[in-house]
Parts: structure tokens; sequence; C-alpha cells
């Protein structure tokens, strides 16, 4: 799925996006969301905002620059900053493969259940490190092929459908990409029949 396709599937998506992620929250997502985003520190751009469902777990004051590839989405995620009566919020509409963003103009940046719907994330992963200080910062909360060998084989007989549905590409080895875009993983820990992943690395 190009990003021309993503775009035009989260235009529809974008109203029940929040009740589709409602099943991995409940399995614990969102005390992965809680613990790594308490490290957030200085500017933070969020990459791939879609929602706001991190905006209530960042430290209070900092100040966030969310980004999405769709603006239906953002429209969301500024209602619920809104909401928070978070007044430290920035929006734009951006590709996270290709950021308009000067280098290393980021203290941290932030990325949540997302490399699995980059068409290349990898090379999304290499816009992080770009803008990210090399003493900051990159915070993501992924999910992605099971260590568990029978979760693995249901998840790759049926990835193509998967990802034609939802365009989420359930599969992918985060690890691995992160370590692909030359990124240095500093702690990384699994979770879930190890289909979740909490990493924080470093550009």
């Amino acid at each position: 799925m190009n990003t021309r396709e993503l775009r035009e599937k989260y235009r529809g998506f974008a109203r029940w996006y929040d009740l589709a992620e409602g099943i991995p929250e409940v399995l614990g997502i969102y005390r992965l969301r809680r613990r790594l985003l308490a490290q957030a520190r200085g500017r933070v751009l969020e990459i791939a905002a879609g929602t706001g469902q991190n905006f209530g777990w960042y430290p209070p004051g900092e100040a966030v620059v969310a980004v999405d590839l769709s603006i239906d989405m953002l429209r969301r995620a500024r209602q619920r900053a809104e909401k928070l009566k978070r007044r430290r919020f920035l929006f734009a509409v951006m590709d996270a493969e290709r950021l308009a963003v000067r280098e290393q103009a980021f203290d941290c940046v932030v990325s949540t259940l997302s490399t699995c719907t980059f068409p290349d994330p990898v090379q999304a992963l290499r816009e992080m490190a770009r803008v990210c200080r090399a003493d900051g910062r990159v915070l993501l909360v992924e999910h992605g092929r099971s260590d568990r060998a029978w979760a693995a084989r249901y998840q790759d007989r049926r990835a193509e459908v998967h990802a034609h549905m939802l365009g989420c590409h359930w599969n992918r080895e985060p690890r691995d990409l992160v370590r692909q875009a030359g990124l240095r993983i500093i702690r990384a820990d699994r979770h879930f029949l190890g289909v979740f992943h909490a990493i924080e690395a470093q550009a």
C-alpha cells in the first residue's frame, strides 16, 4: 500500500480508529505508553500521532508537535488535546518518510503503533533519527511478529489479508527495522506473546 492509498484508507477509518485500537489497549499497550512517554523531555515530535491517544501520557508542560499523514486523524487529535486542556500542542500534516523538519530539531521523537503501516518503515525511522538530537531519544511502542512460533505462523498466514484491510503489516520485526535504520537501541522489551515492543533508541 503506497502513501496515497494509506491516506485514503485513514480518511474513512479515522472515526473508527479509537474503537479498533481498544483491543491492544486492553491487552496492555496503555501501560507501555504510560511508562515510555514519561521519559519524553524537551521539544517532542510525535510521528503518526493519529487521534492523539498518547497525549494524556506526556509529562505536564512539555511542548509537542504532532504530525500525521491524515488530516482527518489530526482533527480528532486536536479535539482530544482541547479536552485535555493542553496548550502546547502544534499540529501538521506530514509524511513520516519525508519530514519537513530540519536536522536535530527535536530532543525526543515518539511514534506508537506506526511502523506496521509505513510503506517504507526503515526510511521513516531514518527520518526520526535525522530530526532527533544526537543526545536525544527516539521512543517507540510497536507491535510485530510474535516470538511464539504458533502465533507467528498465524500472523504470517493472515498478513496479506490484514494489511489489505487495515494497512497494517502485523508480522514486521520492529527491533530489526530500528537497527536497519541505524538507530542504537538503548532498551527494548517485549510483552503479550512477544507481540508488543517498548523501544528506547538513540540516533
